[in-house]
């Protein structure tokens, strides 16, 4: 099986519509497992704004190399619950991989609606990679809610010049800007020699458009 994912980046934001400051990363290896350590630079820009140490790490200059997964799984869904088959279809869970945490935080984005916080995959560039994210800056753009539809193809095009991420990547909808591909995530649209395919996953609707999750494939 080929490794899909390269590291993941713990990410805060001040609420919605708030640019999401990577703030730790979660690396994986042969023979440190599973550790975990802050970004010093994130950090000390997003406590500027609020924020405060993720739960269960304390210590801004440590290194993390135990209970990891078991503290960061807390935030995923138990397979006992009767809509987690509807939650693995929603994320595209490979079934053989449920218990798999790291997988899963990667995959899910290990959201909850109690905190502002979000895990975001840096993906490696292989083919066939395939990943559920979400478009950001919806709630700057405003967007009528019937510009787009489940199911409809969406155009990207890489924005290196942008000034708050020099991976950034624009989506579009028949020449209408509709957001970027959410940070971290979109580092692979850089490195891929392979061809996304977008089309939109699900929407939220309240007049706007809320929220637009959207899937990618690398074909």
């Amino acid at each position: 099986m080929k490794k899909t994912i390269k590291n993941i980046y713990l990410t805060w934001r001040t609420g919605s519509g708030g640019r999401r400051i990577p703030v730790g990363r979660i690396k994986k290896n042969s023979s440190q497992g599973v550790v975990f350590s802050y970004l010093k630079k994130g950090v000390e820009e997003a406590k500027k704004k609020g924020f405060l140490l993720f739960e269960g790490f304390p210590d801004v200059n440590k290194v993390y190399n135990s209970n990891v997964l078991d503290i960061f799984g807390h935030r995923l869904i138990k397979n006992e619950r009767i809509d987690s088959k509807y939650f693995y279809e929603f994320w595209m869970i490979q079934p053989e991989r449920r218990n798999d945490t790291f997988y899963l935080l990667a995959m899910t984005q290990g959201l909850v609606p109690t905190d502002n916080f979000e895990f975001l995959a840096d993906f490696y560039p292989v083919k066939g990679l395939k990943f559920i994210t979400e478009i950001s800056g919806l709630s700057q753009a405003e967007i009528a809610s019937d510009i787009v539809a489940e199911g409809d193809l969406l155009q990207s095009i890489n924005e290196p010049e942008n000034q708050y991420d020099k991976y950034a990547v624009a989506l579009y909808k028949d020449g209408q800007k509709l957001g970027y591909v959410k940070l971290i995530n979109s580092r692979v649209f850089y490195l891929s020699k392979y061809t996304p395919q977008i089309t939109v996953h699900s929407i939220e609707r309240n007049g706007t458009l809320k929220k637009v999750f959207i899937k990618v494939i690398f074909q």
